[in-house]
């Protein structure tokens, strides 16, 4: 790992530190600094020349800025003369904004590939796309992780009876009946509907079995908590004796942690794809570190070796 060299963004320091204690290597030396104009400026304060060179970033609020000094770190590396950039996105930046749904609107997460690219990246680590396709907006390597193993592990550890995992909608199924099959249990599925012309879904019914059940809602990630926690509730009223939750990415802006706190969910179990600030920090939710994996990652891309079975190992 001579050869490489590890960059923090300012709202990734712990993050790049969990992984460098997992290399064995020391973080590289970063400034980064604002004016008073408002204009963000970022020197690397050690040469990375002919380096392989990771600049990990996450999306802490404010998420602009944060896009701002990704591009930025990229530039200043990029013309240090490093040998290869290689940006770390635990969470892929406006990845929720990635199809044309509604006339005259952006493909954000199509627009963010191309500026990560432009800003003179190789190669983007990233973890659990809201949509898969994302990686094919990259004419780069997009390496794509997965924290499905993370969490299996750590509710199997649980020793739940009487399981069942449940989809908080259709397009969830696939991805529940992928954990049914590594926990031996059935699955069950939210019925929604829509409440005349409001076009927000209500949840109506189960399909399947969760009287006296310990249930799991798997999901990639948890914004405002209002699917998560109609569906908890929906459970509780057909009778679940248990209720937990599981996902990649607890963004839970707005009003997602007093929903939680007041929901009939027993524990939400999420990664550190996105650090989770002091305010946020509740008894309900259990925090697992995805920085190993990551390490991982790195650590076979130095030694070229393939990235496929870190999903069987992790």
């Amino acid at each position: 790992m001579e050869n490489v060299k590890i960059f923090a963004c300012k709202s990734a320091e712990k993050f790049t530190k969990d992984m460098c204690d997992c290399l064995g290597i020391e973080m590289g030396k970063i400034n980064s600094i604002k004016f008073k104009n408002d204009n963000n400026f970022v020197q690397i304060l050690e040469t990375v020349r002919g380096k392989d060179v990771y600049i990990v970033q996450t999306t802490e609020p404010p998420v602009n800025e944060r896009v701002m000094e990704l591009l930025i770190t990229i530039d200043a590396v990029k013309r240090a003369s490093a040998g290869k950039v290689n940006v770390v996105l635990p969470y892929f930046i406006y990845s929720r904004s990635d199809k044309k749904d509604q006339p005259r609107v952006p493909v954000t997460a199509k627009l963010m590939a191309q500026l990560i690219e432009a800003a003179g990246a190789d190669r983007v680590i990233t973890c659990d796309l809201h949509n898969p396709a994302i990686q094919a907006y990259f004419s780069i390597n997009c390496d794509r992780l997965s924290a499905q193993n993370l969490l299996q592990t750590y509710f199997k550890e649980k020793n739940l009876t009487d399981m069942v995992i449940v989809a908080t909608d259709a397009g969830s199924s696939k991805k529940a009946y992928k954990y049914s099959e590594y926990f031996g249990c059935p699955i069950a599925l939210i019925d929604k509907r829509r409440d005349g012309n409001d076009d927000r879904a209500i949840a109506t019914t189960v399909i399947g079995d969760v009287k006296d059940k310990q249930t799991i809602i798997f999901d990639d990630e948890v914004d405002t908590a209002g699917s998560m926690i109609e569906t908890a509730k929906i459970l509780e009223h057909f009778g679940a004796r248990e209720i937990y939750a599981g996902c990649t990415h607890g963004v839970l802006s707005g009003p997602a942690i007093e929903r939680i706190q007041n929901s009939p969910i027993k524990e939400l179990v999420i990664t550190d794809t996105i650090p989770l600030t002091e305010e946020k920090q509740i008894d309900k939710i259990k925090v697992l570190s995805i920085a190993p994996l990551f390490a991982e990652a790195i650590k076979r891309i130095n030694e070229e070796k393939p990235l496929g079975e870190l999903l069987k190992i992790y």
